[in-house]
């Protein structure tokens, strides 16, 4: 039986205030709650989820770089730094992972600088606009790619 493919969930910045932060653009759930359905959902289609939170763009981009030795593919919510980090854009590329970039808003309904993502130039997918759901939406799609790789 072949392992578990290993899935890397990032949130960026502020993502820890997820619930209390303008829940009418964010939603009510809070990070836990989101972390929580992933890890199910994640199992059911036959992932190994690991999920982190970090304010610290150079502690993202250490995950993003460490991943290329333990995970098969990165779903990443960059918050903040979407409109920002050239640094988080070159770790994607250099790691070589799949990779899905989610946001619980649509992006490109809010302020004009939001309509930019850096992250966006190095992801295979983007999804937003859906809340929570983008989440499981991007673990699908992973599941699909991973397990297809697994069976050639």
């Amino acid at each position: 039986m072949a392992k578990a493919p290993k899935v890397l969930i990032l949130n960026g910045p502020n993502l820890n205030m997820l619930g209390s932060r303008q829940p009418d653009v964010y939603g009510r759930e809070s990070l836990d709650d989101i972390e929580k359905s992933c890890l199910r959902h994640g199992k059911d289609l036959g992932l190994d989820v690991d999920c982190r939170q970090s304010n610290s763009e150079g502690e993202l981009v250490g995950w993003i770089q460490a991943a290329r030795e333990g995970h098969s593919g990165i779903v990443i919510n960059p918050g903040a730094y979407s409109h920002t980090s050239i640094a988080i854009m070159d770790a994607i590329l250099a790691a070589g992972l799949p990779l899905i970039e989610v946001h619980l808003s649509n992006i490109h309904r809010r302020e004009a600088f939001r309509h930019h993502s850096y992250v966006s130039k190095a992801a295979d997918a983007v999804i937003c606009g859906l809340g929570s759901q983008g989440y499981l939406m991007a673990l699908d799609a992973m599941a699909r790619r991973l397990i297809a790789e697994q069976e050639t």
